[in-house]
């Protein structure tokens, strides 16, 4: 069965949802770079196969994510200079 619009958009809000989480900013912003640009390629795609080995990889591309964030938050280190300030 191939996944609904809503299940890809819901998919794409939590990719870059938890992307968004990582204490590295390296991480962060490759992430969000990689998976706009995916999402943009794979945009036109009407092979139902690809769409679903597609939504399949981005399935387990968010499950990684969430594991990396946990173990980034163990192990974080102080913010980069380029990195906005709280003050």
């Amino acid at each position: 069965m191939i996944p609904s619009r809503s299940a890809i958009l819901n998919l794409y809000r939590n990719l870059i949802g938890e992307s968004k989480k990582w204490s590295s900013y390296n991480y962060r912003m490759y992430a969000l770079r990689k998976i706009r640009y995916e999402f943009k390629e794979s945009k036109t795609l009407t092979d139902e196969e690809k769409i679903r080995q597609c939504y399949a990889k981005g399935q387990e591309t968010l499950a990684m994510i969430k594991r990396q964030v946990v173990l980034g938050d163990l192990y974080s280190t102080r913010p980069l200079v380029i990195e906005k300030q709280v003050t």
